[in-house]
């Protein structure tokens, strides 16, 4: 009932604003021509078609601003009230469901989005035994941050001007095209589609505009704090993410270049190294898979282009821009130019975050958990001259069959003339995208849409019909490429999935318990259709139904079990580096801290990973299905292999 009122109020507010609200174009108007007074929005409804020519499948209700207001919101985000910002005092101790965070605003330890089941696990679970995990967002939520003004100026300077580099959306739409004089009926088509087409990118152009003025007018009002606070909660799997949403150092490479510790702790020696180290990572291109020596003469071999960067960001040869990720690149470059034209760089006081990324993380969590020599080879967990390239490996193998193929007869080889047009694609970047999603239950058809934007990218197959099928083809080899080479890794994703079928099929959502004795349950129920009728039209909405949805609790289940260790591992290393009196933030499986400090973090990481992976995981998640549910017959644990975690403590280029 109390919904019901909600929905009827708001929908009665939405009919007095498109009663009420008019706009007027700016006077360029003769005195004899009556004002264009029109109403800002129209409440309208429009039909939704499969294909053209067919019946109505839908008609839906939709308000429609004019486009004035339109135009206006691009300059107005920036007022935006926003909810959730960054605190200037640290955020209150985690104690309990509702009890940290914010010191006023409602503040919820966990994401639930509604899902009943898995806010009463949370709600139900001792304090004591979610201690670590609150101990860990206690710990994130006290790194203190401070804008980098210098950057800040460095990207208004370009927004101003007109973005449209360095990452920048074009403050500008792109023309819609003219119709055509002619009749013919193949002209009006394709003019239709390029309308529809420049409609589109006009649209995206503007979410990214007013999403970059929301990230700046955060910054704006930040720039001149001493420093402030991210107060953090997690998501189901227990991830750890900041509450606000716009300005963070999960966000961009434009919030990530904005942003540094507010602390400044002096480089060092070794701090020194892994400043260069770190700007190599981020210049990437290739370098970030150098040997760090490798990486160290990157640098030294582009000094004059770093000072250079550094000085004249904006009207110099900008080297900086070539990088993929600019504005971090370009943070980094200022502070090795300053550390490097002082008479003492090891004294230099950097507030620099310096990262150390996890090379494909989920695979690294599988080959721990499967303990096969080869799989932690080809993922960095044995230490070796310079890092593997899981991406590059699957690149290799997915050219040779494609490059078979090629030789074999169209006639007889459906793929064959699909494998002659494609032999000269298949790079690294073109599977990337799919391995590094492969742990996470990416399917098949998400494989195709990943392969097909890619191929879309290299703008070498411009037929419709024949990029689809070169996607599908290239997906289905990727896919048979990396199952050759992560055998194990598939054997265990198959025995998490059929563990989870065998639950859910019970209509029971699949729960299980994280290594820090965070309760998780998916939130993956059929939802039950709910019809409201209101003075504007009749609301169809959604609520979360009492039956499980079978099919998604079996194929979200592997993903989301391995993110939960990888979010494990982040909040033991998070607490451990506190202890050590490190300054610390996490970003899933990249670590950051001080340049002088990544040394130790790096030692911290490599023990917390082999101590996580010393529990008996996978016996412990079996033993508590098997208690849950003793009716019911679950598969045995995969075979594993013999591999030595101990290795990953040796490993340089593990994290790095």
């Amino acid at each position: 009932m109390k919904l019901n009122l909600g929905v009827e109020l708001g929908s009665r507010l939405i009919e007095l604003l498109t009663e009420t609200a008019y706009v007027q174009p700016p006077v360029n108007q003769s005195e004899d021509i009556p004002p264009d007074v029109r109403p800002a929005f129209r409440h309208i409804f429009k039909t939704l078609t499969k294909n053209p020519g067919q019946k109505i499948v839908k008609k839906y209700g939709v308000i429609e601003c004019d486009p004035l207001i339109l135009t206006g919101l691009d300059g107005t985000a920036k007022h935006m009230l926003i909810p959730y910002f960054p605190m200037l005092v640290p955020p209150k101790k985690w104690k309990g469901y509702d009890k940290g965070g914010h010191l006023f605003l409602p503040s919820y330890v966990m994401r639930t989005h509604g899902s009943r089941q898995q806010q009463i696990a949370v709600r139900s679970v001792p304090g004591k035994q979610m201690q670590k995990v609150f101990e860990a967002l206690d710990t994130l939520g006290n790194t203190k941050w401070r804008v980098n003004r210098r950057l800040l100026d460095v990207v208004e300077r370009i927004w101003t001007s007109g973005g449209n580099i360095a990452g920048l959306v074009d403050r500008e739409d792109i023309p819609i095209p003219e119709k055509p004089s002619s009749d013919d009926l193949t002209e009006i088509q394709k003019w239709k589609w390029s309308v529809r087409k420049a409609k589109k990118i006009n649209q995206e152009r503007h979410s990214q505009r007013c999403d970059t003025e929301l990230k700046l007018s955060v910054a704006r009002k930040l720039k001149d704090e001493e420093g402030f606070y991210y107060p953090h909660n997690l998501d189901f799997r227990g991830r750890a993410y900041p509450m606000h949403p716009h300005l963070t150092h999960l966000s961009s490479d434009l919030c990530r270049g904005v942003l540094e510790f507010e602390e400044g702790r002096p480089l060092g020696k070794s701090g020194l190294r892994w400043l260069k180290i770190h700007l190599a990572n981020l210049y990437s291109g290739g370098v970030e898979k150098l040997s760090h020596d490798g990486r160290l003469a990157f640098v030294e071999n582009h000094l004059s282009e770093i000072f250079d960067s550094a000085k004249n960001p904006v009207n110099g040869k900008r080297w900086w821009l070539k990088a993929e990720d600019p504005f971090q690149c370009l943070a980094a470059c200022i502070n090795l130019s300053e550390a490097l034209n002082s008479a003492s760089p090891h004294t230099v006081i950097s507030h620099l975050p310096i990262h150390q990324d996890g090379s494909c993380n989920g695979l690294q969590h599988y080959a721990a958990l499967g303990r096969d020599s080869l799989e932690a080879a080809a993922v960095n967990l044995v230490a070796s001259e310079k890092p593997s390239d899981v991406y590059s490996e699957i690149a290799i193998r997915v050219h040779e069959i494609i490059r078979r193929d090629s030789y074999k007869d169209p006639a007889t080889n459906p793929h064959a003339l699909l494998a002659k047009i494609l032999v000269e694609q298949v790079d690294r970047k073109l599977v990337k995208q799919t391995v590094m999603t492969s742990v996470y239950g990416v399917t098949y058809v998400g494989a195709r849409e990943q392969i097909k934007r890619r191929l879309e990218e290299k703008g070498l197959i411009t037929d419709d019909r024949l990029l689809f099928s070169a996607a599908c083809y290239t997906a289905k080899v990727t896919l048979t490429a990396l199952g050759e080479l992560f055998q194990a890794a598939r054997d265990i994703m198959s025995w998490l999935g059929d563990c989870a079928k065998i639950i859910a099929s019970e209509d029971q959502p699949v729960q299980w318990t994280t290594p820090l004795g965070l309760p998780v349950v998916q939130p993956y129920y059929k939802s039950e259709r709910h019809l409201i009728r209101t003075s504007l039209q009749i609301l169809a909405l959604q609520r979360e139904g009492s039956s499980v949805q079978v099919r998604k609790q079996r194929t979200a289940f592997p993903p989301n079990f391995v993110h939960s260790l990888d979010g494990s591992h982040m909040m033991m290393t998070a607490v451990a580096c506190r202890d050590a009196g490190l300054c610390f933030a996490g970003v899933h499986d990249s670590f950051w801290t001080h340049a002088r400090d990544v040394d130790l973090m790096n030692r911290i990481l490599r023990e917390k990973f082999v101590e996580l992976y010393n529990m008996p995981i996978l016996e412990n998640l079996l033993e508590d299905f098997q208690t849950a549910y003793p009716s019911l017959k679950f598969p045995p644990l995969p075979e594993r292999g013999n591999f030595d975690l101990q290795k990953v403590l040796r490993s340089p280029y593990f994290f790095n």
